[in-house]
């Protein structure tokens, strides 16, 4: 039975940094992904790696300041969040792709495992 447990959410002031951690069990994927949705809006990708070559990928949003990395030892995927703002708040979904669609690691439809989410809040 595949498995994906966020945890690592939280309330944190703006110019803080949280670290999110997915862990992984019941298979081996080929990429993992970091989602997030505020209320209202469209889910939206975060980031994303491929688990064998660890090439990551971001979104214009967050690059620079958010960065996605894998523990093959735990099959484990985090994502360590610095210089968070208020826009940053949202629940982060952690998700994963049995294959590897070149280009498609930003669309939520490449992913067929999703985690239940974990709550960021970034206060002003």
């Amino acid at each position: 039975q595949v498995q994906l447990v966020e945890s690592g959410g939280g309330l944190v002031q703006a110019g803080g940094s949280l670290r999110l951690s997915c862990a992984v069990s019941g298979r081996t994927f080929s990429t993992m992904g970091w989602f997030r949705q505020a209320p209202g809006k469209e889910r939206e990708f975060v980031a994303a790696i491929r688990w064998s070559s660890e090439t990551t990928y971001y979104a214009d949003s967050v690059k620079g300041r958010f960065t996605i990395s894998r523990d093959n030892a735990k099959n484990t995927v985090h994502l360590q969040m610095n210089t968070l703002k208020p826009e940053d708040t949202a629940v982060y979904y952690c998700a994963a792709s049995i294959l590897y669609y070149t280009g498609s690691y930003y669309h939520t439809a490449t992913y067929d495992y999703w985690g239940q989410g974990t709550q960021v809040t970034v206060s002003s």
